[in-house]
């Protein structure tokens, strides 16, 4: 491959140096130097990119390690749902069970939120089931019952 050489002495090309500047061996040597050192970083390059199977790997090892990352927040974020919901459950599951041991069972439920909303109907309803209770209670005794 030869590259072309312009009126000025320069080669069109990535590196453009002068074809026959050099004044002296020294100088021709550190230019001999100076260009195997940009062949070789040329070389390099071009070797990476063909590399297509090294690139491919190291693709492969970079998605692999963003899923991992990825794998490992969702699992926190999935935990903390969990967690939450149970919380919630939990907590609602109480709460229907203080209810319920509050709540009177059947019939008397409403009977005992009708008794809730009047107090003295309640009071009268009492007293006068303690009157029944000990009628009941003195007739026995006065037949001879007990």
């Amino acid at each position: 491959m030869t590259d072309a050489t312009s009126r000025d002495g320069t080669r069109s090309g990535s590196t453009a140096q002068p074809v026959g500047g050099a004044k002296g061996p020294d100088e021709l040597r550190q230019q001999i130097e100076q260009t195997r050192g940009q062949l070789g970083d040329t070389v390099e390059e071009l070797a990476g990119k063909a590399d297509v199977k090294g690139r491919a790997k190291a693709r492969a090892a970079d998605l692999k390690d963003k899923a991992g990352a990825m794998s490992v927040q969702l699992r926190s974020s999935a935990a903390h749902a969990v967690q939450d919901k149970a919380g919630r459950t939990g907590h609602a599951a109480q709460d229907k069970a203080d209810r319920a041991r509050h709540t009177p069972p059947g019939r008397a439920r409403g009977a005992v939120r009708a008794g809730l909303g009047h107090p003295r109907a309640v009071a009268v309803a009492g007293a006068a089931a303690g009157v029944v209770v000990a009628a009941s209670l003195a007739r026995r005794r006065h037949h001879g019952h007990c």
